[in-house]
């Protein structure tokens, strides 16, 4: 179909998921040569998926829709820093943001995000006493103190999964199940107590009611 749609010479490519019947081996090779075949034609492509990592990859702008309704529009990298509301965090990455929802509340003089067993540092922007929603990446929680605005917990591996270049764990840190991305080997058990830091300065903060994301 798409060698079909080339030879017409199209002023825009329109793709409706073409790889969502291959195997995952093919479609990353299938993503490489669409790439490439785009960027040698230069003719505007539109290419409709519900993977990210075609989305992220593959697309010069991404506009992320939701019921309908567009939710945000722009570069891949802009959209995976600075999302505009919760639904666009929870699509772009993965695995997924973790969130923490909790009240804001004053502790020993300073806002904070409250949930059992968790007190996050909050930007002043929010208002003391509502609800809002802590988003944090996997890659941006470390089991070791890299970096300087890092706030530090303690919670319990529930789940340890080594894939040999990273390791992926899940951590229970209070009432919150975090998933936890290491670079490179890291030994732990399940069942183990572990200390987790937060980088702050990789920390996004939503309005728990219109999930909307709250500017530092």
């Amino acid at each position: 179909a798409v060698c079909r749609a080339i030879v017409r010479d199209p002023e825009v490519f329109l793709f409706d998921e073409p790889l969502s019947n291959l195997d995952a081996e093919l479609r990353v090779q299938a993503r490489a040569e669409i790439r490439k075949l785009q960027r040698r034609l230069g003719t505007t492509s539109i290419y409709v998926t519900h993977d990210q990592t075609e989305a992220m990859t593959m697309g010069d702008r991404i506009v992320v829709m939701h019921e309908g309704k567009i939710q945000q529009e722009g570069p891949p990298l802009e959209l995976y820093d600075r999302p505009a509301n919760r639904f666009v965090a929870g699509f772009l990455g993965s695995p997924a943001m973790n969130f923490v929802e909790g009240r804001a509340e004053r502790w020993d003089g300073r806002l904070v995000l409250d949930t059992a067993g968790l007190r996050v540092p909050l930007p002043e922007a929010c208002r003391e006493g509502g609800s809002y929603v802590l988003g944090i990446r996997p890659e941006h929680i470390k089991l070791k103190p890299v970096g300087a605005n890092l706030h530090e917990a303690r919670g319990r591996v529930e789940l340890f999964e080594p894939l040999g270049s990273d390791s992926f764990l899940g951590v229970n840190v209070g009432s919150s199940s975090l998933t936890v991305k290491e670079e490179g080997h890291f030994r732990t058990s399940v069942g183990d107590m572990v200390p987790v830091y937060f980088d702050l300065d990789r920390t996004h903060h939503f309005d728990a009611g219109t999930g909307k994301r709250l500017e530092r």
